[in-house]
């Protein structure tokens, strides 16, 4: 991972930090049922905008989905009269299926991922036995982002950050003065993600952490999920680096390495895997689609057997 990365997100935070009319504008949606939190983010000059983490909704009883969850995301899009530019993964989740794909069919915009999903797609691949046809190259996706990227939303500079840990390939996106960082940290009274996922490393998701925590303190955190820490009675998805450098639970200023692996690895060997493991990273790492139909036009999703 590249310093020179963190550095340019420095400068480009401090920037906007200077002339907060050029502040990207945020509006999230949270997804009760998977306890995830999408954004439409962007710029207030262009209209132009991203959409990251979007949902799919999917009752795994009946096998059925539904674009609910995603048609809201559609109704502020037209209703703002943004135009999309970016669909934007920051990871292959394993908790809900993506609706980029539809999305992207309502709204336009490039579908993109971190470049080290290839590495997510081959240990996932071979799990779930998915056959030469399945393509482990990232093609799925219109763009694969590397560390220390830049690209553009509007006229708003923006960079993504590999951020290794909970996957092998999770990116952080940074937006002006905004930073989308998926299941690297939650807010301050919950913690930090998992890392004991196929590819996970709690010692990476610690550099991966600090790596974020070094962006100014003003900088906005706007997370993938909430679960509600005990004692707090509304679901929070937006924070900043100065909150959880002060008082993350796991991670604040002055915990060292070892401390979390040690915690990390404890806790992780606790947790039960997300209900929705099995069809979302199955759908996830073919950019939200569904496996390909077999002969009568059903697609099928694989549950492997005391495999997991």
């Amino acid at each position: 991972m590249s310093d020179t990365a963190i550095t340019a997100a420095t400068a480009q935070i401090m920037t906007v930090l200077r002339h907060p009319q050029d502040r990207p504008v945020v509006r999230s949606f949270f997804d009760p049922a998977t306890f995830t939190a999408s954004h439409v983010v962007h710029d207030p000059a262009t209209r132009r905008a991203a959409v990251i983490d979007s949902v799919l909704d999917y009752d795994p009883a009946s096998g059925r989905t539904n674009y609910a969850s995603a048609q809201q995301i559609v109704d502020y899009v037209l209703e703002q009269k943004l135009h999309v530019v970016w669909q934007l993964e920051t990871h292959a989740h394993a908790d809900h299926l993506s609706a980029a794909p539809w999305l992207q069919e309502q709204l336009g915009g490039q579908l993109a991922i971190g470049a080290d999903i290839v590495r997510v797609q081959e240990v996932f691949g071979k799990i779930f036995n998915a056959g030469t046809e399945f393509a482990r190259d990232g093609s799925q996706f219109n763009h694969l982002f590397r560390d220390g990227e830049g690209f553009k939303l509007g006229n708003l500079e923006c960079i993504a950050l590999h951020v290794p840990g909970h996957t092998p390939a999770d990116m952080a996106f940074v937006i002006g003065d905004a930073a989308f960082i998926g299941d690297t940290l939650f807010m301050p009274d919950y913690g930090t993600a998992r890392a004991d996922f196929p590819g996970g490393d709690a010692r990476m998701l610690y550099h991966s952490i600090r790596r974020l925590l070094s962006l100014p303190v003003q900088t906005r955190l706007f997370l993938c999920h909430d679960y509600k820490a005990p004692g707090r009675d509304t679901f929070a998805w937006e924070t900043t680096v100065g909150a959880e450098r002060e008082h993350n639970i796991h991670v604040h200023d002055g915990v060292e390495e070892d401390a979390f692996v040690s915690m990390r690895t404890t806790r992780d060997a606790s947790l039960s895997l997300p209900n929705l493991i099995m069809p979302s990273v199955q759908v996830n790492i073919r950019g939200g689609h569904m496996p390909e139909p077999e002969d009568n036009g059903v697609s099928y999703i694989k549950i492997p057997v005391n495999r997991l």
